[in-house]
């Protein structure tokens, strides 16, 4: 069984006991959230599609906060002594599915 599930903008296929790394959710370690926006479910025989969404919820616990890796900006204009350089690294979470309900 699987589902395909809005996280934060992103979609993302699930089934139970995936872990997966998300943008930033409110939360502490430990904490069993409730993920509402269920687009897609499918048992392998039948597949219920929501217009948009379904009234299905799927329990996930936090697993950890992290922080993504480091990315680079760096501009550039030629013969004019504009250098700008940045650096950004995103906020993550770690979750583990624990029942598609």
């Amino acid at each position: 069984m699987y589902a395909i599930v809005k996280i934060g903008g992103h979609q993302y296929k699930v089934s139970q006991g995936d872990n997966l790394t998300v943008n930033r959710i409110e939360g502490n370690e430990g904490d069993t959230i409730q993920i509402g926006e269920v687009l897609m479910v499918s048992d392998g025989s039948t597949t219920e599609i929501g217009t948009p969404s379904l009234n299905k919820k799927i329990s996930a616990k936090i697993l950890s906060h992290e922080k993504g890796d480091k990315v680079i900006v760096f501009r550039k204009k030629r013969r004019k002594g504009y250098e700008k350089k940045n650096g950004h690294r995103q906020a993550l979470t770690k979750i583990s599915i624990e029942a598609i309900a």
